[in-house]
């Protein structure tokens, strides 16, 4: 199976075109719950793809208006190229979305539509998590406030955190999905309260789920000071080792998560994410 067959064609894509501002990608994440938007400019051999504007980018630079300052460069992949052979690009990069580009921008690839095709056996999924699975897991206190939380998952450099209650048993899962649900951006606010946002307020968009983000920075945004457990999810999809890539991957994708908890009996023996399943394909 290639590139072609699960991507995104280009003339169902969004983009934002140079010259331009934060404003002509604001719209899109906040409306069309986009985490990124490719950026494309018009020259005299037609359109030319430049990159990618994600949130992360709108929200770490907060005083950047021009569209060209906020534009990063991204691995790109060709239509023809394998799904084994993304799946590697997107190991080798930590990439999550890759721009399909074959001098023009053709269209993009998401690490759910490999999983995907991992779910329905369109790609090898035979084997087993537990040779995929990361064993050192993750764990935060569910009575941390809500940003300490946030900040230990930064610092892990992971996407995840299994909470643990005051016996140390698994009560539920953290995920930086989950954070960015309730966070808000603060823009040139000296105090602000712990209230969400409303439909009508400029800085819902934060709000809207961020599928794949693997960094949140706090500055210039605003964390409820809530325990972990008022925003984790304590009813736990698991999988045990003997199941297969293909098992987790169909769990993911009816669940719409990213990470599913690995168990032995029941005690927690590791996590399988959605990365963690490309090497199936390796």
């Amino acid at each position: 199976m290639n590139v072609a067959d699960v991507m995104t064609p280009r003339e169902d894509l969004v983009t934002a075109e140079l010259p331009g501002t934060r404003d002509d990608v604001l719209e899109y994440l906040q409306e069309r719950a986009f985490s990124s938007v490719p950026v494309v400019t018009e020259g005299d051999d037609g359109e030319q793809f430049r990159g990618l504007v994600s949130r992360d980018a709108l929200i770490d630079q907060p005083d950047e208006d021009q569209l060209a300052m906020l534009v990063e460069e991204v691995p790109t992949t060709g239509a023809d190229a394998t799904l084994t052979e993304l799946a590697g690009l997107m190991l080798a990069e930590g990439a999550r979305r890759v721009p399909v580009v074959d001098g023009r921008l053709e269209g993009v690839v998401t690490i759910t539509d490999v999983v995907r095709a991992i779910a329905t056996g369109d790609v090898n999924g035979d084997v087993t998590v537990d040779g995929l699975a990361q064993h050192e897991v993750n764990c935060v206190y569910e009575g941390a406030p809500l940003p300490v939380a946030e900040r230990e998952l930064s610092h892990a450099d992971a996407p995840y955190g299994v909470a643990l209650d005051d016996a140390g048993e698994t009560s539920g899962m953290i995920t930086e999905v989950d954070i960015i649900d309730v966070a808000r951006v603060v823009e040139g606010e000296e105090e602000t309260g712990d209230s969400l946002a409303a439909d009508d307020d400029d800085w819902k968009w934060e709000s809207v789920k961020a599928v794949g983000s693997r960094y949140m920075p706090t500055r210039n945004v605003e964390i409820p000071a809530g325990p972990v457990s008022e925003f984790m999810t304590s009813d736990l999809v698991t999988i045990s080792g003997r199941r297969t890539a293909q098992d987790a991957a169909q769990l993911m994708i009816e669940h719409d998560i990213e990470q599913i908890p690995l168990v032995s009996g029941d005690e927690l023996s590791g996590v399988v994410r959605d990365m963690d399943l490309l090497e199936a394909l390796r």
